[in-house]
């Protein structure tokens, strides 16, 4: 969530960023245990990838590979307006399969308040997804009913799954009505969505007959009463309901679900009940133990802001020990979705070092749409991806830390032979002797950074390298 507070009133509103919460910041452990010499073993599971749930193509398509999916998020904040991005995005799908991303997040697609100009994090009507004249459009910012649904096709033809931004925490562009619960007037007046569905008025938010309030509200906007039985009935429950019509007549796999702080896990956790799908949750907290009690709460994937801050600590301040510390990938890799950016926060300089961070461990690594499409070396990124798919197997165990080095290994799955990642922070070529699991074989470096074609020794250790501020991914030649 954005830090700004919006107030509901009756001018329009300047467009609104997406949810989040900034209580929650990286705290700083003073004691950052070096690995030397020694092995680590930070996961003990059998290996499996991550999975989303659908992995087989029946038209020849990308398969998600050994190593599991990959995630784009299709938008940035601000994307261009003028109801284009979707048609956009349809261009770019084929390429981004090709290359073997196997999922794309889109922002939310239904009309909110601020109509062609926001970017719908302030929703009003879940059922308008460009299709009805109302708040001063038709199209959204992002284009039409049908472009959408042409890009959601364009994507199974490709065999990739497609996200919604689901945002059930608040609503807005409702009318003004007389609240007795608050003995104001108040903007929760529904009645009249163009779509003629899920109408709302004060009985559906707080504060109302179920109390005053739940886990959170943002920015003043109506917050959504989900303890009300009309409320659930018309999220997750009915034929029409606003998670059925999204699986079913509007074709998305899966959930991103926006400032789960604003309500219980249990909503979630209801939703994926009856809904099914893959869902991830924005839970804006650095605190391992919060993002695990939610996941496990929700039945859902969250997003792995322990590792996002850490990385920032290790890659940015000069201090890869850092990653030696918990994250929920370490937790549990099968509910962790990792990143280095996304829209509402960007605060990793150090980009492609948390990239081969992301892609070669464990959890459902997420590529950010700007640092793909404009901003970083995309061939690199496209490098990164195929070693993911094919080469990041099996638990993992860290080999070596200092400051400015870390290497770690996979310990590869039902015949993959995993790889060994070294990453390099410093300003000179590192050499280091390690350990892997591989027997008098010889390997190599499949980014290309390094020439070294070394053969493992009888006991399993070799010597590998890495140029400086880079990384080097090692496996069977």
């Amino acid at each position: 969530m954005k830090k700004n507070l919006f107030l509901i009133a009756a001018i329009a509103l300047m467009t609104i960023h997406s949810c989040q919460d900034s209580d929650e910041i990286a705290s700083e452990n003073p004691q950052k245990l070096e690995v030397h010499d020694r092995t680590v073993n930070v996961t003990t599971h059998d290996g499996k990838p991550f999975s989303t749930g659908k992995n087989n193509s029946s038209n020849g398509k990308f398969v998600s590979g050994a190593g599991g999916g990959v995630m784009m998020q299709g938008f940035y904040w601000d994307v261009p307006a003028g109801g284009t991005w979707w048609n956009t995005v349809t261009g770019k799908v084929t390429d981004w399969s090709n290359v073997g991303i196997s999922a794309v997040w889109l922002p939310p697609a239904s009309k909110a308040q601020n109509g062609q100009y926001s970017m719908g994090y302030d929703p009003t009507d879940y059922y308008d997804f460009g299709n009805f004249n109302q708040n001063g459009s038709i199209e959204t910012r992002f284009g039409s009913k049908t472009e959408l649904e042409a890009l959601i096709a364009k994507a199974h033809t490709e065999n990739m799954q497609v996200y919604a931004d689901i945002v059930i925490n608040h609503n807005s562009g409702g009318q003004s009505q007389v609240n007795p619960f608050t003995g104001t007037s108040t903007w929760t007046d529904f009645s009249g969505v163009a779509s003629g569905k899920f109408q709302r008025s004060y009985h559906d938010f707080y504060k109302n007959s179920y109390g005053n309030n739940d886990e959170g509200a943002f920015g003043g906007f109506p917050d959504l009463c989900h303890a009300n039985p009309y409320v659930q009935n018309w999220l997750w429950e009915r034929e029409d309901s606003v998670g059925k019509y999204y699986k079913n007549v509007m074709k998305f796999d899966g959930w991103r679900f926006d400032y789960v702080k604003g309500f219980g896990p249990w909503v979630v956790n209801t939703w994926n009940n009856n809904i099914g799908g893959f869902s991830v949750g924005e839970l804006w907290d650095s605190n391992v133990n919060t993002l695990e009690w939610w996941a496990n709460s929700a039945n859902s994937s969250v997003f792995d802001f322990a590792a996002y801050y850490k990385m920032d600590e290790a890659f940015d301040n000069g201090n890869l020990n850092a990653l030696n510390d918990d994250m929920m990938w370490k937790r549990n890799p099968y509910k962790a979705v990792t990143f280095v950016a996304n829209h509402d926060t960007d605060v990793i300089s150090n980009k492609m070092l948390a990239y081969a961070y992301i892609l070669t461990h464990e959890g459902y690594p997420t590529i950010f749409y700007r640092d793909y499409e404009e901003w970083l070396n995309k061939e690199r990124l496209n490098n990164l991806i195929w070693i993911h798919n094919n080469k990041a197997t099996g638990n993992t165990s860290i080999l070596y830390t200092d400051n400015d080095e870390y290497i770690a290994r996979r310990n590869g799955y039902n015949g993959n032979p995993g790889l060994v990642v070294y990453i390099n922070n410093s300003s000179n070529w590192q050499e280091r002797w390690i350990q892997t699991n591989w027997t008098s074989q010889q390997i190599k470096d499949f980014t290309g950074h390094s020439s070294w074609y070394p053969t493992t020794q009888g006991d399993k250790w070799v010597k590998i390298q890495c140029a400086p501020h880079s990384y080097t991914v090692w496996s069977l030649n």
